[in-house]
């Protein structure tokens, strides 16, 4: 087919109609296109007659058709007949890796998830003998539904005409690649791939490792990359040489958390459009009402007596026990201000009866990461995720070195400004599977530590906790103080899965 008999509007198969030309490079066009029969867009290669791969690219294609993993791009048809032929695969929407980092580097544990799903997705590709050859940050993609895309897997490297004696070590080079970018904003290689990022700075001919040009980088990061890309800077490790090595690598790091997404980006060199399928979110389990106390037993008051006739002498008792009473009973009265509050044995204390307080649920303004004694902020990018009802998501603070924050500072915490003064009844908090650990929960109305006085204190930081106030105080701020950091995953840091806020009516 040659690419002039090819335009907008041309129908393939009698249903995948071309809408936008995307781009045409050495014979083969890429194209966004609607699949009539199942109403939704797809992305269409085509191809001039003489381009030089077509049963090559066709039979990638075909073999990339047959791999399920749901972060690989899907390909829905792949045709050779009669000099015409096309592949037809999902359109896939989003942000590539390359914008996301075109301002800087991510949060170095985001980086990592997105990289440890895709080194997943191509450990699987590579039992199949299947390999990308041809990865960069334009391939790697978080897409509208909230889930991390790998792109071109098989048909690119047929397409750009790419191969490689090792392709296993080829994509776990490419994996380091794209995991540096994340560290740093940064490309380790040459400007063609580099999807506009500035090239890596070199030291000593040889690209300068993460730590090196970025602070902040934590350590393990650092040697992972450097164990894929840059070996010979860790020299007493082994090196990953494999997608699956890689993936086992970074099978520690917390996988990525939906973000809000900006509107779709302009198209460039590869396609970014809508996954056809959606995730399903998890409703949060709902708390069981409690149940109300049992009513105490009703006190039957004993029948008084019937009187007979009263005579003169029955009265002359009567008033002669009446003073005698008059007499005890102020005795008692004095006796018992002298020791208030404490029964004489035999007695029964009377019970102070409880009264219900109606509540209601509220949110906070806002939140933030809170570290009053340090840089004052804590992975503030995160802390929306202790407040929006998500149990998959969550706020959590810097890994530490130690439990103690390395002597340098007495905690940090997640600071809620419910906006105004309010009586707070109850806060449950969600700190996830962690282990060990301490926390306090501070109340006020001033954001100062200081002023922020210890309603509850958690001997682990760990599990769900719930506070309840006996009589609610009005605050404007509740604190999730840690004063000593929790086990996760290996790591010492904080996290609070969900906070939720009861406060009196």
């Amino acid at each position: 087919m040659s690419s002039p008999s090819v335009e907008p509007g041309t129908k393939l198969a009698e249903r995948f109609r071309l809408e936008d030309r995307v781009h045409e490079s050495g014979g083969a066009t890429l194209w966004k296109a609607i699949d009539e029969v199942l109403a939704r867009p797809v992305a269409v290669h085509t191809f001039d007659a003489d381009f030089p791969r077509l049963n090559e690219v066709v039979t990638a294609a075909r073999a990339a058709s047959r791999l399920t993993d749901p972060r690989l791009t899907q390909v829905f048809d792949a045709t050779e007949d009669d000099g015409r032929a096309y592949v037809v695969s999902e359109w896939v929407s989003g942000e590539s890796f390359g914008d996301m980092i075109a301002g800087g580097p991510l949060d170095p544990e985001r980086a990592a998830a997105m990289v440890a799903e895709a080194a997943e997705a191509l450990a699987h590709a590579h039992e199949a003998d299947i390999a990308h050859l041809c990865l960069s940050p334009e391939h790697l993609v978080w897409t509208a539904g909230n889930t991390v895309k790998l792109l071109g897997l098989g048909v690119d490297a047929v397409l750009a005409d790419v191969m490689s004696d090792d392709p296993a070590r080829a994509d776990a080079e490419g994996l380091g690649r794209l995991l540096y970018a994340g560290l740093t904003g940064h490309w380790p290689g040459d400007e063609q791939h580099s999807g506009g990022l500035p090239i890596a700075p070199m030291d000593d001919s040889h690209f300068c490792t993460p730590r090196q040009v970025t602070a902040g980088v934590p350590n393990y990061l650092d040697t992972i990359t450097c164990r894929t890309i840059l070996p010979e800077t860790k020299r007493a490790l082994e090196p990953l040489v494999t997608p699956a090595e890689v993936a086992e690598a970074l099978s520690s790091v917390a996988r990525p958390t939906p973000l809000p997404m900006p509107a779709p980006m302009p198209m460039t060199s590869l396609p970014v459009a809508a996954s056809p399928s959606e995730g399903l979110g998890t409703a949060a389990p709902q708390r069981p009402a409690p149940t109300p106390p049992p009513f105490p037993p009703p006190h039957h008051r004993p029948a008084p007596a019937s009187g007979g006739t009263v005579n003169k002498v029955v009265m002359t008792v009567v008033v002669l026990l009446v003073m005698v009473a008059v007499g005890l009973g102020a005795w008692t009265l004095g006796r018992s201000i002298g020791n208030a509050g404490t029964p004489e044995a035999g007695q029964t204390p009377t019970p102070t009866p409880t009264v219900a307080v109606a509540t209601r649920s509220v949110k906070p303004a806002t939140v933030t990461g809170f570290d009053p004694l340090g840089d004052k902020e804590e992975r503030g990018e995160l802390a929306s995720n202790a407040v929006d009802g998500k149990e998959s998501t969550d706020w959590h603070s810097e890994s530490y070195d130690s439990a103690d924050f390395g002597r340098l500072k007495d905690g940090v915490g997640l600071l809620l400004d419910m906006g105004e003064s309010m009586p707070i009844k109850e806060v449950s908090i969600d700190f996830g599977g962690g282990s060990g650990g301490a926390a306090e929960l501070r109340l006020g109305d001033a954001p100062e530590l200081g002023e922020l006085s210890v309603a509850e204190k958690f001997g682990t930081a760990a599990g769900k906790k719930t506070f309840t106030a006996e009589t609610p105080k009005k605050s404007r701020y509740v604190l999730v103080w840690f004063t000593k950091m929790p086990t996760y995953q290996g790591k010492l840091r904080g996290q609070v899965f969900e906070v939720k806020i009861l406060a009196a009516k």
